[in-house]
């Protein structure tokens, strides 16, 4: 089971790339709209911002908090745009394998909840995300391609290549005291599923659509840096595309 994030992509990479026949209809999609991070609710216990919104970096509790809370992060502060595009062939009248690659980042002021510097200003930093997704998918179809309203649904597995980084002011964890400035990063890539549906009506050359997408995946941070060994990059996308039929 192990390896299966990995053997999934290469099968349909593999499926996506072999000669159509004749009859198939590729496209090329253009999508714009906006990526929304998992809540916090529905963040597991390791996950970094839910573990800086609960206790922050220092011991007691000293959670960072977004500007419009008073304590705590705000996660639909990291609600961003995202772009993207992607390669769509079809298989009969009824499937679509697709290859496509997206591009999100994100900056989200925070301040420390309960501490300030000694001359009463905030301890702020910068939290920033950003995930580069590329994904494999398959779709289906039940009214067919060449319908005037086209809805499909679909799944696949993503390889998600992120980086989450922290910089400003921070409380040292030993002595409270103590504030410095620092640059904290963590790095990677991350599989996980995606799963999508949608609807596109075909004009002219072209169709116009809209499409909803959900994605799981977790990158592993170093609790050197961070106060918690994960960031969780799941969420959903809500994107309009616009395809290019050849």
């Amino acid at each position: 089971m192990s390896r299966l994030p990995s053997f999934v992509p290469a099968a349909l990479i593999i499926g996506v790339l072999v000669p159509a026949p004749a009859a198939a209809q590729q496209s090329f999609n253009i999508f714009l709209g906006g990526f929304v991070p998992r809540g916090l609710d529905g963040r597991a216990n390791d996950d970094v911002l839910l573990r800086e919104s609960v206790n922050g970096g220092c011991t007691p509790a000293c959670p960072l908090a977004t500007l419009n809370r008073n304590t705590g992060i705000d996660v639909n502060e990291f609600n961003g745009f995202t772009i993207g595009g992607e390669w769509l062939v079809g298989f009969g009248n009824n499937f679509e394998g697709g290859l496509g690659l997206g591009f999100y980042t994100r900056t989200v002021p925070t301040t420390y909840a309960d501490l300030v510097n000694a001359n009463g200003t905030e301890i702020e930093q910068d939290l920033k995300l950003r995930i580069v997704p590329f994904t494999a998918t398959v779709r289906f179809l039940p009214m067919g391609r060449r319908s005037s309203f086209v809805p499909y649904i679909g799944a696949g597995v993503g390889a998600y290549a992120w980086r989450f980084s922290e910089t400003g002011q921070f409380v040292d964890s030993a002595d409270r005291r103590t504030i410095f400035s620092a640059n904290f990063v963590g790095s990677g890539s991350a599989a996980g599923p995606v799963v999508l549906g949608g609807v596109r009506v075909p004009v002219g050359g072209a169709a116009i659509g809209g499409e909803i997408r959900y994605q799981s995946a977790k990158g592993n941070l170093s609790t050197d840096d961070f106060v918690a060994p994960k960031i969780d990059l799941g969420g959903f996308t809500y994107q309009f595309t616009v395809a290019f039929r050849f």
